[in-house]
């Protein structure tokens, strides 16, 4: 799939977007109002770029340059709503049946049984959207767009209302279909564990443009500029300056740091996300500081510290950098008399323009 289009939503919100999308599901991350939504309906045919050109398996869906613009129907496009968008009088064997009518009977309850069984829905064929739960809800959705072999599958936040655990069900079921699918696959969300879990590749838009795109561990280890790491959940930046091809100032955290990545001179940002830091007994290793503990807040298996460099704060807004770690390893080093020690590992730094 190629996708190359620009979309002016509003005087103040415009939508430029430029992928390909072939072989491993692509996820696209962003904020919300950043363009993820539109850009799945621009490509399904259920809004019109304002200009661009977007082709799927060698067939034009849209050229403004041309005059195509083919609607939904012809496009061969799977698409999953985030709410499902499920019909309260149609049954589940109907919904996966529904884009089926050109086929022979047979031929017709065959794919749908062949769905009903891929999604586990044996024994549902007869229930209602009101009869279902969410997780049935969204297996039905699927199982939807699955069943008219789409030569693209499009999912915009399919998970988003279910709780943890239908999630994980869920979560786990995608990664099942998509590994057997050879279409082109988007999966939008805004969070970033869902979409390393399920996706091989990310694209992050904020503000209507493409800041990100690559592999998902190329995404999160080295993310190319400040505002994609931090849509990708890092926590901790500091301005810097160049001291030397090897050594950089870390500005807001006031600590000088060895770095083992090429130094660009348009470097403008470091950051370290904040479970690879590490706590030591004893400043042994280069890039380790002498920290005290401001404040904590903790999860049922994680604790984040928030630490403070060179000398202790009363103050819970004046820190340095958050760390993570899990209980098991806090019940540790809580024991430790302050000032502990931080690594900040060059392995782990994150070099960013701005």
């Amino acid at each position: 799939m190629l996708v190359e289009l620009r979309k002016e939503v509003s005087s103040s919100f415009t939508l430029d977007a430029k992928f390909t999308a072939n072989g491993k599901p692509l996820g696209i991350l962003g904020a919300s109002g950043s363009g993820k939504s539109m850009t799945l309906r621009c490509i399904a045919g259920l809004a019109t770029p304002t200009q661009g050109r977007i082709v799927l398996n060698g067939r034009v869906l849209f050229d403004s340059k041309q005059g195509i613009n083919l609607p939904p129907h012809q496009r061969r496009i799977g698409f999953v709503f985030q709410n499902y968008a499920l019909f309260p009088h149609m049954n589940v064997a109907e919904h996966i049946g529904f884009g089926l009518q050109e086929l022979p009977k047979p031929q017709r309850n065959k794919r749908v049984w062949k769905y009903i069984e891929l999604m586990h829905l044996q024994g549902l064929e007869n229930r209602y959207p009101h009869e279902l739960s969410g997780g049935q809800q969204q297996r039905v959705a699927l199982a939807r767009a699955m069943a008219i072999a789409p030569e693209a599958l499009l999912l915009d936040e399919p998970l988003s209302a279910l709780d943890t655990y239908l999630r994980n069900q869920i979560e786990m079921l995608l990664t099942e279909v998509f590994s057997n699918y050879q279409g082109a696959t988007l999966f939008v969300t805004h969070k970033l564990e869902e979409a390393y879990r399920v996706c091989g590749n990310l694209l992050v838009l904020s503000e209507g443009n493409v800041i990100g795109y690559d592999s998902k561990e190329a995404i999160f280890e080295h993310p190319p500029s400040f505002r994609v790491a931090q849509l990708t959940e890092c926590k901790n930046f500091s301005r810097v300056e160049i001291i030397d091809h090897q050594k950089i100032q870390a500005l807001d955290w006031n600590c000088s740091l060895s770095v083992v990545e090429p130094i660009r001179k348009s470097l403008a940002y470091v950051g370290i996300r904040a479970h690879h830091l590490r706590f030591l007994k004893e400043p042994n290793q280069d890039n380790t500081f002498p920290c005290w503990l401001v404040t904590m807040s903790e999860t049922q298996h994680r604790v984040t510290l928030y630490l403070n460099l060179y000398t202790p704060s009363r103050n819970p807004k004046q820190y340095h950098l958050q760390a993570e770690v899990f209980k098991e390893k806090w019940h540790q080093i809580k024991a430790w008399p302050e000032p502990w020690y931080v690594e900040l590992d060059a392995l782990r730094l994150i070099l960013m323009e701005s």
